[in-house]
């Protein structure tokens, strides 16, 4: 169970924060040049394959004030439609309505998307600026089972690039052999009454029973 972080230990991890550029390459040591130069400000026609064939990306977001939220978005792969070479459209499928990512577009339009293939151990990231768009012609054209999503987010590209595949290959996100039994982690229900200090529901059965599941669009 995780406790309260110790004054004194707080104390000792500010007394060696890093604040600078410097002190970080201090640390990682210097990228190199190829590393540094690799990004891109449009896709070009294999970035676009990749996105094409991702069915699952991150996009991360703030407010004005700097407050972060990340969120993750999932469906047949094609479903970020390309609008030319710089220019992103993505469907708001059915959630839970938060609208995280949605406020914060609204307050601070710089958005980073990491786009996922299953079993592909690199990873393709994507940074520019976002606004929310209803026009109703593009919307028609992301219908998924014959319903449109009821707005898009529409990204203008700053950066494009790939990234290394170290932290999957670390994870071994793709191994079956290293996956847990699902049955053996606690279910967003169940992390959701603790967090509110709720009772916790009972889980004997170890099954996933959230009714979300059978409601996708």
């Amino acid at each position: 169970m995780a406790t309260e972080i110790a004054h004194d230990v707080m104390a000792r991890l500010r007394a060696h924060q890093i604040t600078t550029i410097d002190e970080i390459h201090a640390a990682n040591g210097e990228p190199h040049p190829s590393i540094v130069e690799k990004e891109a400000p449009r896709l070009s026609p294999l970035a676009i394959e990749f996105i094409q064939k991702s069915p699952y990306f991150l996009v991360g977001t703030s407010d004005a004030a700097g407050n972060c939220d990340v969120s993750p978005k999932g469906d047949e792969p094609g479903f970020v439609r390309v609008l030319d070479d710089s220019t992103l459209a993505i469907p708001d499928r059915l959630g839970n309505r938060r609208a995280d990512g949605h406020r914060n577009i609204l307050e601070n339009g710089h958005v980073g998307l990491i786009f996922i293939v299953p079993a592909v151990d690199e990873t393709l990231r994507v940074n520019g600026r976002a606004f929310l768009t209803r026009d109703p012609e593009l919307l028609e054209t992301m219908a998924n089972r014959g319903k449109a999503p009821h707005l898009a987010t529409i990204i203008e590209i700053d950066q494009v690039f790939m990234h290394c595949a170290r932290s999957i290959l670390r994870a071994g996100l793709w191994k079956p052999e290293m996956w847990p039994d699902p049955d053996t982690i606690p279910t967003m229900h169940a992390i959701s009454c603790e967090l509110k200090d709720m009772p916790l529901p009972d889980e004997s059965a170890g099954k996933r029973q959230e009714e979300y599941r059978e409601r996708l669009y």
